[in-house]
């Protein structure tokens, strides 16, 4: 074990995870790449948790930090003016969709749920929220209340009366089709209102592309049916956008575009800064304008990460990342198809974009097989390339570099993952003899 590993486990808390059996340090990074410790070159596939949209070392994201510390004011707080902040306010806005839009930043995808859920539940004086089974919104009080995943639920406590959906567990109901699952679901949605609801519920919060549980969609169009329901009951729309924002899933640059309508608040955060910490919500001006006292952010939208967070905009912009994620995404998840289908150990493969996932299973029962995947795992990092892992029964195989991976790293980082996959499948059929 190594002296930093030692000292982590001294300090930090049991449930900060860490991946792989020997864990590594990363201490420098450049384009799609990083470098360890010991020296070792991996091409990233998950980007800090696809944070690091446009990579390591990024020139015009650096100068523009640089620019903001050579002025000598690193922060300022929500009480003065922040150019940089109103600039980066206007271009989401723009970019949102949503009539009369409005934003407040915040540090953090958790931040941003909290506050629209604060919004939604404010709006319409209730505490009912609706949410989808296996999502995840965050860590913190109410974030974790919505979430509906066991191995990231903390606590039965709640400031939230929270009912969870069907519409991201298609694998549970082999025998419909996709037009009775949609229908089904669609079913459910009025049939909870109708029976486990006091009436006057606040909202529905949910994921386009689950992001934590293992890249699990709900089927297109599905949000759009959602939506005729909710109306008719004056329930609010939350699309968290915190891992499908920016153009990543290729098709639409925000993920509930995929469904046909807009929300009434979307949430962000993660790849904005390209590793500098920023959220928030953007939503219709009446709803962000209704709470009735102060509210302030220390350190939500500073100039440093509203400076930083521009200019990774501008860039995903001028270079239309967007289109980019949908063609080299959609290469390679037909590519990886492929080559799983003469491997018993893969169960399914998913994704939109530059997100994509792999399902790992024991060839002999079917089964979800957790140890398979953390085998993978070690098998790609053996190979140069760091993937993440994720889903409802921590099987699965999470996808995410950089939005400017090129087509050499993508053929590049497939085959290493392919070739893990195969050999991990070599393995299986050893042990059974």
């Amino acid at each position: 074990m190594s002296d930093l590993l030692k000292r982590h486990r001294a300090v930090m808390p049991n449930w900060v995870a860490l991946y792989y059996d020997e864990p590594l340090e990363i201490v420098s990074g450049k384009g799609c790449r990083v470098q360890d410790a010991q020296g070792n070159s991996y091409l990233d596939f998950f980007a800090g948790i696809l944070t690091n949209m446009l990579g390591y070392d990024v020139p015009e994201v650096q100068e523009a930090v640089n620019r903001q510390l050579r002025s000598g004011v690193v922060h300022t707080s929500t009480l003065y003016l922040i150019r940089s902040q109103v600039e980066l306010a206007e271009k989401i806005a723009a970019l949102s969709g949503i009539d009369n839009p409005k934003v407040f930043f915040t540090n953090s995808g958790t931040e941003a749920n909290e506050t629209a859920l604060l919004l939604a539940t404010h709006a319409r004086g209730s505490d009912q929220v609706l949410a989808m089974r296996n999502s995840y919104h965050g860590r913190s009080y109410a974030a974790t209340a919505v979430t509906g995943n066991r191995s990231w639920k903390n606590s039965s406590l709640s400031p939230l009366n929270v009912h969870y959906l069907h519409g991201t567990d298609r694998d549970r109901f082999p025998g419909m089709s996709d037009e009775e699952y949609a229908r089904f679901c669609v079913e459910d949605l009025a049939s909870v209102l109708d029976s486990a609801t006091a009436g006057g519920v606040a909202c529905l919060i949910i994921e386009p592309v689950q992001g934590v549980g293992g890249f699990t969609a709900v089927p297109d169009g599905l949000i759009g049916e959602f939506k005729k329901t909710l109306d008719e009951h004056g329930i609010l729309l939350i699309s968290d956008e915190v891992q499908t924002g920016w153009g990543r899933t290729g098709e639409t640059f925000w993920g509930i575009q995929a469904h046909g309508v807009t929300p009434d608040a979307m949430t962000f955060a993660k790849g904005l800064g390209n590793g500098f910490a920023i959220g928030g919500v953007v939503a219709r001006g009446e709803l962000l304008d209704a709470l009735p006292a102060n509210g302030i952010s220390t350190f939500g939208g500073n100039p440093l990460s509203t400076a930083a967070a521009q200019a990774t905009l501008d860039y995903l912009l001028s270079h239309d990342l967007q289109a980019h994620a949908h063609r080299l995404g959609t290469k390679m998840i037909t590519e990886l198809r492929r080559a799983a289908e003469g491997l018993p150990v893969v169960g399914a493969v998913r994704g939109k974009g530059l997100m994509f996932a792999v399902d790992l299973v024991d060839p002999a029962t079917g089964e979800p097989s957790p140890a398979i995947a953390g085998r993978v795992m070690e098998e790609t990092r053996a190979r140069g390339l760091l993937i993440g892992k994720g889903g409802l029964h921590g099987n699965t195989l999470r996808m995410a570099p950089p939005l400017t991976l090129s087509e050499a790293e993508a053929e590049e980082g497939l085959a290493a993952l392919v070739r893990a996959l195969e050999a991990v499948a070599r393995e299986r059929r050893a042990d059974r003899g």
